[in-house]
């Protein structure tokens, strides 16, 4: 890959960004890369957490400059290939079988709050800013829109979508778009303690909370949703993973999932 380095270490993927001079801006290939990179990752057994960092000052900067001035001459048709492109390596995180972790170092803007958004946590350092800016050059924040009005909520995002205002860390967590928030030293060590924490819970478990939070987020509790999650619980207690859980939990031994270090 061009654009991101890989590692991989007791369980846990690292996924970082490399394109510090341009502020690790996107462009097609990068699209491309994590696209792909999230769909392997989700795939292989042995990773039971993904942690998405970046090199250098920056987080994410949104769009690349050099690919915005081609998007000026594109036509509707190109535009949509295009975005279509943006909106598949989102899900891809968002629906991403494992855990994900946002390693947030510095600022974000525009296009890179969605990657932000739709990781499962997000740890900040109290230094970053971040900014949904595309009001401010006649444009909106679509395709991340789902993602971030479901890390924000809705009350925030009317201000921010519409103001492209530029917000710090401490508010970011006030209203929820991100999960902690610690000085730059302490980074690396908070992100170490979470990944630990995924890495050590049932992978089919978590695979299937993760499911769980995405089918039930703002859905009205009718008798299909209580149904389905009647059957998901039956479902989980019946699997080898549960039942070997359960038995660990009363023997007082460790869960045969557990990676040995």
């Amino acid at each position: 890959m061009k654009h991101i380095q890989l590692n991989y270490s007791a369980g846990v993927a690292t996924v970082t960004l490399n394109r510090p001079e341009v502020r690790n801006a996107f462009n097609e290939e990068v699209i491309a890369e994590i696209t792909a990179v999230f769909a392997e990752l989700g795939e292989r057994d042995e990773v039971r957490c993904i942690v998405l960092a970046a090199n250098g000052s920056a987080f994410c900067a949104g769009a690349d400059l050099n690919w915005m001035k081609k998007m000026a001459d594109y036509s509707r048709e190109d535009n949509i290939a295009d975005a279509q492109a943006l909106a598949r390596m989102l899900h891809g995180v968002y629906a991403c079988p494992k855990p994900t972790i946002a390693r947030v170092q510095g600022d974000v803007y525009a296009g890179g709050t969605g990657l932000v958004a739709a990781c499962d946590i997000a740890v900040s350092v109290d230094t970053a800013h971040y900014c949904l800016s595309e009001a401010r050059i006649g444009l909106l924040p679509a395709t991340v829109g789902p993602y971030v009005v479901r890390a924000m909520g809705p009350r925030a995002a009317h201000r921010y979508f519409i103001t492209a205002e530029r917000f710090n860390a401490a508010e970011a967590l006030r209203i929820g778009f991100v999960h902690e928030v610690v000085a730059v030293g302490a980074l690396d060590a908070k992100v170490a303690e979470l990944a630990s924490g995924l890495v050590a819970n049932g992978p089919a478990a978590v695979k299937a909370c993760k499911k769980l939070v995405q089918d039930v987020a703002e859905q009205e509790i009718t008798k299909s949703l209580i149904a389905m999650t009647v059957e998901a619980i039956a479902d989980i207690r019946a699997s080898e993973e549960g039942r070997e859980g359960v038995r660990s939990f009363l023997e007082k031994r460790k869960p045969s999932w557990l990676i040995k270090s």
